[in-house]
């Protein structure tokens, strides 16, 4: 289990996982409800890593109702969620819900007093220590565009008005950072609060609404944002999770510069791809003289993009084993094993400098833009 006060975000500790989500349905809507959720519950009781779930109806608001589950670990709930199979049982709810919101929580304690544990049981599957942060969340979203249109795609998405991104006293959007490699788009976000409120509050803003239809005729997967359903399956299948958020431990240095690399990973890896990167920045934050300051690893299915931030007059090229997450013996022969060099045009053994190199500028995406909020 992830022990290092550095990682504010985790899906890699082997914690159990609770999941709760608040949903808020239309009057008259309980019943047919009730009968998406059976239909839900039944399928979703075989999934592997799924404890299980409870429906609660409000005591005080009939409309408002809450479903909570418990994960062996985030990743068996991630891939559940994230699947085909989840957005087809859960669209027959789609017509009942008002409102939803969705948390996600380690478990870290736990009180049995009917049945006393030993200290040893009683840690079981519990998320070891408390994590730290600012209180500031990373989130990404990918996909494709038809190919022969990226150049049109990056200049919509480089050249727009910046939305308000102050939602209320707690909640804003610090940082939008978005990255291109080939014809896949990876959209990172920096959120302070809610992220579905902002995500809600951003997308209602004018500037963003021109940007996303401008976009959408050159969209391998189609979508209509003005339908609801439509947008709620294409940000599902566009999520990508973020596995894990490490800072250094050192003082911040004053000026960063911020990179995403790309990391396809050979069919079936990509979980056993992700989590090799996180334990390598894991360890690469106790480096004092690293060039990584911060890292975020993001991953879905075989896709692996692992976000920097780097000293901002450091060059990556002087040591692009360590920008890259593979520095220390071995490290590079066992992301040969796992990376799909194929994929992003370098192939054969990365056992020479100059194939680290050629790899560093393949899986380093181009840079769309990058935005701060003003009091960021």
């Amino acid at each position: 289990m992830t022990m290092s006060a550095r990682i504010s975000q985790s899906a890699f500790d082997g914690s159990r996982l609770r999941v709760i989500l608040l949903l808020d349905l239309y009057e008259g809507a309980q019943e047919q409800f009730l009968e998406a959720y059976e239909h839900m519950r039944n399928k979703v009781a075989s999934v592997p890593g799924h404890i299980s779930d409870q429906l609660c109806q409000s005591i005080e608001n009939p409309s408002q109702w809450l479903i909570t589950s418990e994960w062996e670990s985030a990743l068996p709930f991630l891939a559940w969620v994230n699947s085909e199979e989840h957005i087809a049982i859960v669209r027959p709810m789609h017509s009942c819900v008002r409102d939803t919101r969705s948390m996600r929580y380690s478990v870290l304690r736990e009180t049995h007093p009917e049945r006393p544990l030993t200290p040893e049981a009683a840690r079981a599957g519990l998320q070891t220590a408390a994590r730290v942060g600012a209180g500031v969340t990373r989130h990404a979203l990918t996909f494709t565009v038809k190919p022969g249109s990226e150049s049109k795609v990056a200049e919509i998405l480089a050249n727009y008005e910046t939305p308000e991104t102050r939602i209320d006293g707690v909640t804003r959007l610090h940082r939008t950072s978005l990255f291109m490699h080939g014809n896949r788009v990876v959209r990172a976000v920096e959120v302070e609060g809610d992220l579905l409120a902002t995500l809600c509050h951003v997308a209602r803003q004018p500037q963003v609404q021109a940007v996303e239809e401008a976009i959408n005729s050159h969209l391998e997967q189609d979508r209509d944002l003005s339908d609801s359903d439509s947008a709620r399956v294409f940000f599902t299948r566009a999520a990508l999770p973020a596995m894990q958020h490490v800072v250094a431990g050192r003082p911040e240095p004053a000026r960063l510069r911020r990179h995403m690399l790309y990391y396809p990973a050979v069919t079936g890896r990509g979980l056993e791809l992700a989590r090799f990167l996180a334990h390598q920045d894991e360890a690469a934050a106790n480096d004092p003289d690293g060039p990584v300051y911060a890292s975020t690893v993001f991953q879905r299915d075989d896709i692996v993009a692992r976000m920097i931030d780097v000293t901002g007059d450091v060059d990556l090229d002087l040591d692009p084993a360590a920008a890259l997450g593979i520095k220390g013996p071995g490290k590079a022969a066992e992301l040969e094993r796992l990376l799909d060099g194929a994929a992003i045009g370098v192939e054969g053994s990365l056992d020479s400098e100059r194939t680290l190199h050629r790899l560093l500028a393949h899986a380093d995406m181009m840079p769309v833009t990058d935005r701060s909020s003003a009091d960021s």
